[in-house]
């Protein structure tokens, strides 16, 4: 899914709202996001009425790269 646009919604643990955009995947097909260290958070992406959503953490030793996410 090159170039393609996606709503994103990134909140940390207390629902602080650290992401809400619309964003546009790479050349590669993914979206690159840095986010905090040492916290957990919820993770929502929509595109054309499908969603995916995930917990991810970025605690030392967390996977740094997510791919498992898919619209459903």
């Amino acid at each position: 899914m090159v170039e393609e646009q996606f709503n994103v919604l990134i909140e940390d643990s207390e629902g602080n709202i650290i992401i809400d955009e619309t964003l546009t995947t790479l050349a590669n097909g993914f979206i690159d996001l840095w986010l905090p260290r040492d916290e957990t958070y919820s993770v929502k992406i929509e595109q054309d009425g499908k969603a995916a959503e995930l917990e991810i953490s970025t605690f030392e030793g967390d996977d740094t790269c997510i791919t498992t996410m898919q619209l459903t």
